[in-house]
């Protein structure tokens, strides 16, 4: 399946860059991969939260078609993880929508906001007041940590400034859906169910992976893992890989520490292709892809810096390629003698060469190992950062497979038959090539597939993404009627 050329058009239009400041500082990725460790575990992660949390409403609002209640609460993760929320994220703010008078019992949706769905007009228009005209059904929408009234100050429009924030957020959201569920529960609403759009998909399948109980989930335009999202998908584009791979190659805390943190090692993780190289006696398989990425000399570029795009190749680096041959005189040769007539420093490249001292030999010739360039490196680690703390598989205790080669977890969503994942066929976002798939970690959710891209269902799919809530909630009805 081919990628929608609405998606690709849409996003060369838009101009913000993403993670300008890099990855964010050693130390708070340190705190937040520790953090990832317990909130992925679900036994521990539900006594974090109380069931008495307070929440507040500080203004109600009579519309004519239905209520609108702004609330606030502190995030949990603020004495959790103490300092590593932005002063304006701390307090988390909400608006419970109702309709005006009940059909029957009292359902509520939680909503998490997409790239860019700042403070609560798109998600009240497009999705809530729908929702009470067509079933009755009401919604709380969630602001995300880094939009809206949270944003900092010195943040541009939807830019986060470093990697980490993304994590940041993805815990903050965790723990902030499970103080709203028990403040809905608290309240009587039932039944309740979570769902989101793009990467507020991603957010409500991590949150509900926590909750110990049945619960209808909706992720729309996501998938497993963020990880494709930044390394083959269009918003790749937008990441400031000249800037990470400077930071990666100056600090080796990177490499030596924080690598050592991610857990995450299912069948589509770059550790695998670590674990490959370093078994093998060659050099990469794909070092003439590699090679070639650098010829524009365009780091920002990042995966994309060449016509073609997300070719097999640039594919199979990120997943792991297997071992063949590098012969001296070969394209590595050429590179080192391009850059000394060009007058680029070997300093630039990564530094395993300059501590092996292997480039520091006048006769090319004699370099005996291969290793990757620096922008693949920084590629990977991208890959190995973003599914420690995205990876579905990740917040659904270890992957494994049986003797059959069947994908399995121990943990998942406590029924994954109340899961209805809603995807685009022609996705540019969020690609699906080389990851695992949801119906391989949640075995019983449900896949649905529309014609065309991320934006144009967006745009035009709104009633469809609707219906799929109904239809989660009305399972869950038929199962769980006795819950009430």
């Amino acid at each position: 399946m081919g990628v929608s050329r609405l998606d690709v058009l849409y996003r060369r239009l838009l101009l913000t860059k993403l993670f300008i400041q890099g990855w964010g500082k050693p130390e708070d990725l340190k705190r937040i991969f520790e953090f990832r460790k317990i909130i992925g575990d679900r036994e521990r992660c539900k006594d974090l939260v109380p069931n008495d949390y307070p929440v507040y409403i500080d203004k109600t609002e009579d519309q004519v078609d239905c209520q609108i209640h702004d609330g606030f609460f502190i995030s949990p993760l603020e004495p959790m993880v103490p300092g590593i929320l932005p002063p304006e994220a701390v307090k988390a703010r909400f608006q419970l929508i109702v309709p005006k008078k009940w059909q029957r019992n009292r359902p509520v949706c939680i909503h998490l906001a997409g790239t860019g769905d700042h403070f609560f007009w798109r998600r009240r228009t497009l999705m809530a007041r729908p929702m009470i005209k067509e079933t009755g059904m009401a919604s709380v929408l969630l602001e995300n940590p880094y939009y809206g009234y949270r944003k900092p100050k010195d943040q541009l429009r939807s830019s986060l400034k470093n990697v980490s924030d993304l994590f940041v957020m993805g815990g903050a959201l965790i723990l902030e859906s499970m103080v709203l569920l028990h403040w809905l529960e608290r309240e009587g609403f039932w039944p309740l169910g979570m769902t989101g759009i793009s990467m507020g998909g991603y957010m409500a399948s991590l949150a509900v992976t926590n909750w110990p109980k049945p619960i209808p989930l909706i992720p729309c335009l996501s998938w497993s893992t963020a990880s494709s999202v930044f390394t083959t998908g269009v918003l790749s584009k937008a990441v400031n890989w000249r800037e990470l791979e400077k930071q990666y190659a100056i600090n080796s805390v990177y490499e030596e520490e924080i690598i050592q943190l991610l857990e995450y090692c299912g069948a589509d993780s770059f550790k695998m292709g670590q674990d490959l190289v370093k078994n093998s006696p060659g050099c990469w398989d794909t070092m003439e892809s590699i090679l070639g990425l650098n010829e524009a000399d365009n780091a920002s570029a990042g995966p994309y810096s060449r016509a073609g795009g997300d070719t097999e190749a640039q594919q199979r680096l990120l997943i792991g390629g297997g071992p063949v041959r590098c012969p001296s005189g070969s394209r590595l040769d050429q590179l080192l003698s391009s850059m000394n007539s060009s007058g680029r420093s070997l300093d630039t490249l990564p530094r395993h060469f300059q501590a092996n001292n292997i480039l520091h030999d006048k006769n090319a010739n004699s370099v005996k190992g291969c290793r990757p360039s620096l922008q693949r490196e920084s590629l990977s680690f991208m890959k190995g950062v973003m599914d420690e703390c995205t990876h579905m598989a990740n917040f659904s205790d270890k992957l494994g497979q049986d003797g059959g080669g069947e994908y399995f977890t121990d943990k998942v969503p406590v029924d994954p038959s109340l899961i209805i994942v809603v995807q685009a066929k022609e996705d540019a976002y969020v690609p699906r090539t080389g990851v695992l798939s949801l119906q391989d970690i949640w075995p019983g959710c449900e896949v649905r597939y529309l014609n065309g891209g991320h934006i144009s269902a967006y745009l035009f799919k709104q009633n469809l993404f609707r219906q799929a809530i109904y239809d989660a909630f009305d399972r869950f009805l038929q199962k769980y009627s006795n819950l009430q």
